[in-house]
């Protein structure tokens, strides 16, 4: 049985993982496939049905200007989800790189790139990006557009304040795996170091990595989701969950339907993401009994 197959068996173990990676394949499934089958526009004005609750025509209601809140959430559950996973990769390209660097090279380098990693830590991370996003969204979105704009921006932004554990993680393993026998060979055979890195020590040091990403994917939606919520996230006429929260929070007494679904779907996406990163953790612990 190969390392990835006992992995897989030691996941299955875990229930509530398994559940919840259903219910995440599901929640993706649904915001992919949902707005091909559920087509109504997510602009469409309807004042004869403004802020009515679910219904056979409406099945999540209408909003304030009668638009469907079904299409709008399906629709923003893309964004949410593209800006999550796309953060993450971001935070977990530039956290590897950090801490890979800094576990192979040692000495003063790796001190450098601690010192960096711990002044970003440091750093208030809610502030800073509002302060960032304030700054610079006229100007991407002018170049780029305001969707694909603050899209770039809110990824780069949010990846770039979420790489430091990854970066910690990495440099952990490198200093554990670079002195372990099978390194050694390969390192007596004449393996570079590029070689090294790439073929012994990186793969073997991936576990904690992809329990860190999911983390990072969770923590990225909460993160767009309180932009948007602020004002701060994408404009008015895209809506992400956090967006349509932010419409919402003026019509909680009378309408309380327009908050509640795109905050369940902001819940179960994130806390299925913890709990694949829990199930994750486990199957990847090589110390955990079998």
């Amino acid at each position: 049985m190969t390392p990835w197959q006992e992995a897989w068996r030691r996941f299955r173990k875990h229930r509530l993982a398994v559940v919840s990676a259903v219910i995440l394949a599901l929640l993706i499934l649904a915001v992919l496939i949902g707005p091909l089958i559920w087509a109504v526009p997510i602009d469409e004005i309807d004042f004869t049905a403004r802020l009515q609750g679910p219904s056979w025509e409406h099945p999540l209601g209408t909003d304030d200007l009668g638009q469907d809140i079904l299409a709008r959430v399906l629709y923003g559950g893309r964004i949410s989800l593209a800006v999550g996973f796309a953060a993450m990769a971001v935070a977990v390209v530039v956290g590897t790189f950090v801490g890979a660097v800094a576990g192979m090279a040692g000495g003063r380098l790796d001190a450098a790139l601690m010192w960096l990693t711990d002044l970003f830590l440091s750093l208030p991370e809610l502030p800073l990006l509002l302060l960032i996003i304030y700054l610079f969204r006229d100007a991407l979105t002018g170049i780029v557009g305001p969707e694909m704009g603050v899209f770039i921006l809110i990824v780069t932004v949010i990846g770039g304040f979420r790489w430091m554990p990854v970066a910690r993680l990495v440099r952990a393993q490198f200093f554990s795996l670079r002195e372990k026998e099978f390194v050694e060979a390969a390192r007596a055979l004449g393996a570079s170091r590029p070689r090294l890195v790439l073929r012994h020590i990186l793969p073997n040091a991936l576990g904690p990595v992809i329990v860190a990403a999911t983390i990072d994917v969770a923590a990225a939606i909460i993160a767009e989701s309180t932009l948007s919520f602020l004002g701060l996230g994408f404009p008015p006429d895209i809506p992400t969950w956090g967006r349509i929260l932010f419409d919402a929070k003026d019509n909680l007494d009378f309408a309380p339907h327009w908050a509640i679904f795109p905050g369940l779907a902001i819940f179960l996406t994130v806390l299925s993401i913890n709990f694949v990163g829990d199930g994750l953790r486990d199957a990847l612990d090589p110390r955990r009994v079998k």
